[in-house]
């Protein structure tokens, strides 16, 4: 295990897959994450306008770096239907050494990731 004091999980809701995949894919082009996790099927009941509200959601979950997420945050906010998006940001305290150093080399704005190859995050 390593100290994860630079690397950042954000989540994020979207409406829908289709909405989902597209913020995904934009965040993975922009190298602001270097996984993305998409899981449709979430419930989500909320104040919204005053009152109590209820919607189908797809959650996604972003890995990459606490350098990145202001970048992340505002691409988010560009692309998302939502007038209020959610964005939460959470600091892991520790990590794989080997998945921290993948997740740096992958937000990298210049070069290919390197390192670590991984068939899912």
């Amino acid at each position: 295990m390593k100290k994860a004091a630079k690397y950042a999980v954000a989540l994020v809701m979207a409406p829908d897959l289709k909405t989902a995949r597209l913020l995904a894919h934009a965040a993975l082009r922009g190298r602001l994450a270097a996984c993305v996790n998409v899981l449709p099927g979430w419930d989500s009941h909320y104040w919204w306008n005053g009152k109590i509200e209820r919607a189908g959601e797809t959650l996604l979950i972003f890995k990459s770096t606490r350098r990145r997420m202001a970048a992340l945050e505002k691409m988010v906010a560009a692309k998302h239907p939502y007038e209020t998006p959610e964005f939460l940001v959470f600091q892991p305290s520790a990590g794989s050494e080997d998945y921290l150093e993948w997740i740096k080399s992958s937000v990298r704005l210049h070069g290919r990731s390197q390192g670590v190859r991984r068939k899912s995050g």
